[in-house]
């Protein structure tokens, strides 16, 4: 990890952010973090303004596809809503997959072509989850981008147009608050949800996701409908997100009972990793009893029995996890631990409306 971090090149870090996101071991994967954050900050960047600038472009042209010449035939390469690669032939028709080089193609070219298709294909499993999280992460984070790192890094980027495209964004005031809904067209102008031409306002405005929580009913089914007409899939849940509310005593308290004493499969527990939760701890003999969401400098904190250990396969662990308790806690989530500040507890009133929906929408989940 020193080596990558010290070569500094882009590829490097993408090297070194995979092993951030995906190792493992806590120890080197948390080690692999630091390295990112300090980058980040050499650069005066945030660790996801960062990752914006690391995202792969996997070859593909200044349209965002790739050419594959077989001689006299020619498919052209795009993504669905994954960012799965397909191919389609020269009339435009999807083909179930890259067809095999026949007689009549151009021996050579073919070869090259069938050869560059399957490792375009599993370099794109190795990023699409990634790329795909980090856009819903973005979502319910409230991040904002400036229209020029927005048209930089996400309308123009050859491979995270395809995702793009497939989202509605909102425009936000300098108070943050949603002013406007636009989609990405498939030659990168903006529209609205009429399919009318959009243009950004002038003025001290941001980019963002809007979560389904702030977009209004008229513009949430007309947009509706224009994807449907366009046979346009989202990466993610957006407009038909579930979506919750803490009642007023569940606002005005530390604790949140309506999971009490509920099992769930352990292996949903473990998949909360891939919503941004952290695993807890490991204390005597590597045994974890809780996950934790980071969210700023407040921590979500769900204590499980009966817990798991570090390295355990998915066959040693128990069917089912017990929920004993679900707290919110002031501090960040890496200081927390068994019996360290354990009075600084904080009222759920502290989050904002959609915090609170997705929180709870990653426990609901747990128990479908």
């Amino acid at each position: 990890m020193d080596i990558l971090a010290a070569i500094g090149s882009d590829i490097a870090l993408m090297q070194l952010n995979g092993i951030a996101q995906k190792l493992k071991f806590k120890a080197l994967q948390e080690r692999a973090k630091e390295k990112i954050a300090d980058i980040a900050e050499s650069r005066e960047l945030t660790v996801a303004e960062l990752e914006d600038r690391l995202a792969p472009d996997l070859g593909l042209d200044d349209n965002g596809s790739l050419l594959l010449d077989f001689g006299p035939r020619q498919f052209t390469v795009s993504f669905d809503e994954t960012l799965k690669p397909f191919v389609r032939d020269a009339s435009g028709s999807r083909l179930k997959d890259l067809p095999k080089p026949n007689k009549s193609d151009d021996e050579s070219r073919s070869n090259d072509a069938v050869n560059r298709y399957k490792l375009l294909k599993k370099d794109a499993r190795i990023v699409a989850a990634q790329q795909v999280a980090r856009q819903e992460s973005a979502m319910c984070l409230r991040r904002r981008w400036s229209p020029e790192n927005f048209k930089l890094f996400l309308v123009e980027h050859p491979l995270v147009r395809h995702l793009t495209r497939r989202l509605i964004w909102g425009v936000y005031s300098a108070e943050n608050q949603l002013q406007a809904c636009f989609r990405v067209a498939e030659d990168n102008s903006y529209s609205t949800a009429d399919d009318d031409l959009f243009t950004l306002p002038e003025g001290g405005i941001s980019i963002g996701i809007p979560h389904v929580l702030e977009i209004s009913p008229t513009d949430a089914a007309a947009f509706g409908q224009l994807f449907a007409d366009y046979e346009l899939l989202p990466p993610f849940r957006q407009l038909d997100r579930n979506s919750y509310a803490l009642t007023g005593a569940e606002r005005n308290a530390s604790e949140l009972t309506r999971w009490a004493g509920r099992k769930c499969p352990s292996g949903r527990v473990m998949g909360l990793a891939n919503k941004g939760w952290i695993k807890g701890t490991p204390q005597d003999g590597g045994w974890i009893g809780w996950m934790i969401k980071p969210l700023g400098r407040w921590s979500l904190v769900m204590e499980i029995d009966e817990g798991f250990a570090v390295g355990m396969s998915p066959a040693e662990l128990s069917a089912e996890q017990l929920l004993s308790k679900l707290w919110l806690w002031e501090g960040k989530a890496e200081s927390y631990g068994w019996g360290s500040n354990s009075t600084q507890e904080a009222q759920f009133s502290v989050i904002d409306a959609i915090t609170a929906s997705e929180l709870i929408n990653d426990i609901e989940a747990l128990f479908e």
